[in-house]
């Protein structure tokens, strides 16, 4: 079969690979119809995360319809259309009992990490029956595929996470596929505020359409003035950071007010600084997490229903063949203005 093949930090080739095999009973052999580049992947080939080995085939995300199960499989069939979820979930582990999949103690991050994953033909999924869900009857395929990472990881890690309340000012630093997923979810609970502040003003624009009441261009060096001017000079009650670089978290860190929450979603690869001498009379939450992928029934119960619409982040579509073109395309976001790309296998 053909797949993206990682070879080390800025090496990558579409190349062939065995097509996969079922391990254990409770795997389940799926064709990929769509899948889709994460921001994690080009941290992956920013040699950021050292448990992805050379020869690792990438990918965590995406549907298709299911070839072959092992024989413990019992909720999914032959033929079956599928979300993957990009958590793998035993479904029997302490931590998974405690609603954290993440953590897993046989899954978790597993798909193009430790195992091969979805950017590929053909997957193979361990623990089936929990680390899939069926495709309702006349949901849009490529709105699902916003469902195995970004929706459930901008609502969980950011929203959830962050306390986002009714009448509640919320800023979302970062306005990329995850912010914007993030911005989509917290408008399930009417903040009265949702600032965005990116570098970017086609982004910001993005942001402004899918319900943002401000937008801030931090590139001036002048966001906390302007956010703090915008909030009456109290702060926001939930700051989102949704970058994973330094700055965006101590900004995060000047514009959060007293008795509020940062929330944590950007994946950090350097240290930041926690500026204690500022916040440890102010009674701030930092939260993180790795996304649990927990909210995506929900998800899809609103999907279902026409409640959101995560298409909206879809701007590129390619082939397999074209791949290599995606990445490039994603990669230069700020020049392509690439938000989430679709690949059809």
């Amino acid at each position: 079969m053909k797949a993206l093949v990682y070879h080390g930090p800025g090496k990558k080739s579409l190349a062939d690979a065995p097509k996969p095999a079922l391990l254990l009973p409770t795997d389940a052999l799926v064709r990929i119809t769509k899948t889709t580049i994460c921001g994690t992947d080009l941290h992956i080939l920013k040699g950021d995360v050292p448990t992805v080995t050379e020869g690792r085939i990438l990918g965590h995300e995406g549907t298709g319809v299911i070839e072959e199960v092992g024989t413990a499989v019992d909720h999914f069939g032959v033929g079956d259309r599928v979300l993957i979820s990009c958590i793998t979930a035993c479904g029997k582990c302490e931590y998974c009992r405690r609603s954290m999949p993440s953590h897993c103690e046989h899954g978790g991050w597993t798909l193009g990490n430790k195992i091969d994953g979805t950017q590929a033909e053909f997957v193979r999924i361990p623990f089936a029956d929990t680390s899939l869900y069926p495709i309702p009857e006349g949901v849009d395929e490529e709105a699902m595929v916003m469902l195995s990472d970004i929706l459930p990881t901008g609502f969980e890690c950011g929203v959830l996470n962050g306390k986002v309340q009714p009448a509640s000012t919320v800023a979302i630093v970062g306005a990329g596929p995850v912010g914007l997923a993030a911005l989509l979810t917290a408008q399930f609970y009417s903040p009265a505020e949702i600032i965005m502040v990116d570098l970017d003003d086609h982004r910001l624009s993005v942001a402004k359409r899918f319900g943002a009441t401000a937008t801030v261009n931090s590139g001036d060096g002048k966001a906390r003035q302007t956010i703090m001017k915008l909030t009456g000079e109290r702060g926001v009650d939930t700051a989102i950071e949704a970058v994973g670089i330094p700055a965006t978290f101590e900004l995060c860190e000047q514009i959060v007010a007293a008795g509020g929450t940062i929330a944590n979603i950007g994946v950090h690869g350097t240290k930041v600084d926690l500026h204690l001498e500022q916040l440890w009379d102010r009674n701030i939450t930092v939260t993180t997490r790795l996304v649990d992928t927990v909210s995506t029934p929900l998800l899809i119960k609103i999907l279902r229903f026409h409640k959101i619409d995560p298409k909206l982040l879809i701007t590129h579509r390619f082939k397999l063949g074209q791949i290599l073109e995606a990445y490039e395309t994603f990669a230069h976001a700020a020049d392509t203005r690439a938000l989430k790309v679709i690949i059809e296998t």
